[in-house]
């Protein structure tokens, strides 16, 4: 099964459970039930679809995944056209990208926005158009700017990885661990969604992080951070590192310290990261997800939306508003199961 495909099928699983949990305290009487066995007929061909997408180009891995997985995934489906459009450097260049994509009338447009509050009026402009938007990742503010938004979940990348952390120093006695956090940039909502979440998880514990450094989401910014706090912690249990490609970095700064007295925890789920938890030869013994496969079950979704059609496991006759992924927690123990979502 493709790592796109058995993402699209957990989220209809959790989705199915929501809706079945919803009819359960309805008042809806017994005998005239909503039920539905899984058609299992999203795979079969519907009619020719057009499918706009933009995307930033690539300046990190996982922005480089995510157009990867797009294309990758439209090249299943021979009824569907892939019709790209540069995003350009900023938000002003994709917003013009898009007006060109609006006018030759696509039938869904897929989009990761620079900026979505800076591209909420794009999104309403297709929409009023009667083109429905599936927003990747970065959500527009406005319900009116898009169909169907598709994401990750930032701050339970910082519950897994917390819970994580908290689980292994609890089973090796600690009681006052050294926790450390290299963030990503600290500016971004998101940053702080995963930095709450990681406070929130080792409170359950009785844990609080001892010393955070913000990097940039580079791999010379994270060697730079934890240089910074390797200095400032002699003394280290845990550290999460909020992202794999900024990863790099903090095992370059590490190995060259010399220092293997704690565990390290990465973001996001490279396959480099993946390989290394492996191999089990470096600090680094988890990861958690966010993974640019999301881009794969977007291009999925669009084409269901433009056919017309629902998801095959849920009862409702049309694709659903909001999708959000899981933060899993990766381990030599089950990384075999993800190395092919690993970007």
């Amino acid at each position: 099964m493709s790592p796109s495909r058995r993402t699209f099928l957990v989220s209809a699983t959790a989705l199915g459970a929501g809706t079945a949990l919803a009819a359960c305290t309805s008042n809806t009487p017994a005998g005239n039930t909503s039920v539905k066995a899984n058609a299992a007929d999203n795979a079969a061909a519907g009619k020719p679809v057009t499918i706009g997408f933009s995307a930033p180009a690539a300046d990190h891995g996982w922005i480089a995944a995510i157009t990867a997985n797009a294309e990758a995934q439209a090249k299943l489906y021979p009824e569907v056209t892939l019709r790209k459009v540069e995003a350009g450097k900023d938000a002003a260049a994709q917003a013009a990208a898009l007006d060109t994509l609006i006018a030759a009338k696509p039938d869904v447009i897929v989009m990761l926005p620079h900026d979505g509050k800076e591209l909420n009026s794009v999104g309403r402009k297709a929409m009023a158009a009667g083109i429905p938007v599936v927003n990747l990742d970065r959500a527009f503010p406005e319900d009116l700017a898009y169909r169907l938004q598709i994401k990750g979940d930032n701050y339970g990348m910082g519950v897994a990885a917390g819970q994580y952390v908290g689980a292994q120093l609890k089973a090796t006695g600690k009681t006052a661990p050294v926790i450390g956090e290299i963030a990503g940039m600290d500016e971004l909502e998101l940053t702080q969604q995963r930095s709450k979440g990681f406070a929130d998880a080792l409170a359950t514990f009785g844990f609080k992080v001892a010393n955070r450094r913000a990097a940039r989401f580079t791999a010379d910014s994270g060697q730079k951070e934890a240089d910074n706090l390797l200095q400032a912690l002699p003394k280290l249990d845990a550290v999460w590192n909020h992202d794999d490609d900024q990863g790099i970095g903090v095992l370059a700064a590490i190995a060259q310290s010399g220092r293997k007295d704690f565990l390290l925890v990465g973001g996001a789920g490279s396959r480099k990261a993946m390989e290394t938890i492996k191999a089990d030869n470096s600090v680094l013994k988890a990861t958690v997800t966010y993974s640019p496969s999301m881009a794969s079950s977007a291009i999925s979704l669009a084409r269901l939306l433009a056919q017309g059609r629902g998801m095959g496991d849920l009862v409702e006759l049309q694709v659903p508003k909001e999708i959000i992924l899981a933060a899993e927690t990766v381990t030599k123990a089950n990384v075999d199961r993800y190395l092919t979502l690993g970007f």
